[in-house]
């Protein structure tokens, strides 16, 4: 397969079965967060004397908790991924196209799956430091430093070409096609770690606002999509990441706009 090929056309059916799949996986993602945060704040209210909401959390609870707000957040920037593999499968190799898919899937659930799994060690070690609040957030200064940095992590070669790729399912299915299941696990893996590498400290800002803050993960959600998705996304996640630097400065030095 050469990178001249064009892109065939997916049926509507599977098209709509992929959507909907998508749409339905991303839905429950957010029902169980916000019941999850609703359960949180409620314990929080009745339970005030318990230094954090977090503090009787199992290792696997939190890593189910990341777990759901990465496939919440990712799950609609995959959509153009799954579409393009599944009519290029379907063209190579229609008898295992859902197989294919299926484990596409699987192997980019495997990688966030080990984010997951970091992302609630670390978790663990700072609520056992006593450096996370009942939001499961960290003091000012600091937040402001993860919010510099996931802004300055943007413009570095490392976080542009992450994106670039993600940005670009066909040009990369084109120059490493492999048909079957097998490739279709090998596929996810290798999109997941783009994806991971584009997005990893992005969403370790939930510790500067509060790791089950839903109103910043659902700004997040749009402006990782509009990133990945839009022709001016880069632009936008340019402009997103001066923002995010200007307001981590804001919170490290103190900067109350409320007293301005």
């Amino acid at each position: 397969m050469t990178a001249a090929a064009s892109l065939p056309s997916l049926a509507r059916t599977q098209r709509a079965v992929l959507l909907a799949s998508t749409a339905a996986v991303t839905f429950v993602a957010w029902l169980w967060l916000a019941q999850g945060e609703s359960s949180r704040t409620h314990g929080a209210i009745l339970q005030p004397q318990c230094h954090t909401a977090w503090g009787g959390a199992s290792f696997l609870s939190i890593v189910v908790m990341w777990q759901a707000m990465s496939v919440a957040m990712m799950a609609p920037t995959t959509l153009n991924w799954l579409f393009a593999y599944a009519a290029l499968s379907a063209k190579s190799a229609p008898r295992q196209t859902l197989r294919s898919v299926l484990a596409f899937a699987a192997g980019y659930f495997c990688v966030w799956s080990a984010y997951s799994m970091a992302a609630a060690a670390l978790q663990m070690l700072l609520q056992r430091a006593g450096s996370l609040d009942a939001s499961g957030k960290l003091p000012s200064t600091v937040a402001g430093l993860v919010l510099i940095g996931a802004g300055a992590a943007h413009f570095t070669r490392f976080s542009r070409a992450c994106l670039r790729h993600c940005r670009n399912p066909l040009t990369y299915f084109l120059a490493h096609w492999d048909n079957g299941p097998r490739g279709g696990f090998r596929f996810g893996i290798a999109h997941a770690a783009y994806c991971v590498g584009c997005c990893w400290l992005l969403m370790l800002t939930g510790f500067a606002m509060g790791v089950m803050n839903l109103i910043w993960m659902g700004l997040l959600t749009i402006l990782v999509c509009i990133e990945k998705l839009s022709p001016v996304g880069e632009r936008v996640a340019g402009m997103a990441a001066v923002l995010m630097i200007f307001w981590g400065l804001t919170l490290s030095l103190g900067i109350s706009f409320a007293k301005i």
